[in-house]
């Protein structure tokens, strides 16, 4: 029963490092879209201000 017990964990965690690539990319578009919209929106109400 140790055997098997303790094969899914490196597998588990082979999988959350594959995952975390594309989870971090995704969270930096994320923020840079979020910090570009409200610079944008800065801008915009200081024009128009």
């Amino acid at each position: 029963m140790a055997k098997p017990k303790r094969k899914p964990v490196p597998n588990s965690i082979a999988v959350k490092k594959k995952q975390d690539g594309p989870n971090k990319k995704a969270l930096i578009w994320s923020a840079s879209l979020i910090v570009l919209i409200i610079i944008a929106m800065s801008v915009l109400l200081i024009v128009n201000g």
